[in-house]
């Protein structure tokens, strides 16, 4: 491998803590991400959707969102924290397979995605609710699910990567 970082100097068992460390945390928001919008997406909403009307369903919505979202600012946060720490400590990108790059790339496409979601439709969707404007609540709430869609396919694909890539 490439030079490391100070981390991993030393000796080879501190190196491989710290990766560990570094891929389990890793691991860990990529599970509360991609398994909160697996549960939201494929549970949640359908039988929301199924026993409640819209004056009930979407301030469940907007609530349980909410909480939700601020998780995943987090999952964010530890992802690229500990994916570029793995990286850096592991002799750099050109030390790393093709399969951590189409990660990154995948990734970041993800949390461009979550940002605008999070700053447009979820914005009108909170405003909406508040105002108890059902039909534009619900609107937004579409939106909503479009991209959570459209995240929840591209984070088991670059899960199903991060497991096998170093395989392929």
């Amino acid at each position: 491998m490439a030079a490391r970082l100070p981390l991993a100097k030393g000796a080879g068992s501190r190196y491989l803590n710290a990766m560990a460390v570094l891929l389990a945390i890793h691991v860990i928001a990529a599970v509360l991400w991609v398994g909160g919008m697996a549960f939201a997406h494929l549970c949640l909403r359908p039988a929301a959707e199924a026993t409640l009307a819209p004056p009930q369903r979407l301030p469940l919505m907007r609530a349980v969102l909410q909480r939700f979202f601020g998780i995943v600012w987090g999952a964010i946060t530890a992802l690229v924290l500990s994916g570029y720490g793995a990286i850096l400590a592991g002799g750099g990108f050109s030390a790393w397979g093709w399969h951590v790059h189409a990660m990154q790339a995948v990734g970041l496409v993800m949390m461009a995605l979550f940002a605008h979601l999070y700053f447009g439709p979820w914005r009108r969707m909170t405003r909406a609710v508040d105002d108890q404007v059902w039909p534009e609540a619900g609107t937004a709430m579409v939106a909503i699910r479009r991209i959570v869609t459209i995240n929840l396919v591209l984070g088991l694909a670059i899960s199903a990567l991060g497991a096998a890539g170093r395989w392929l």
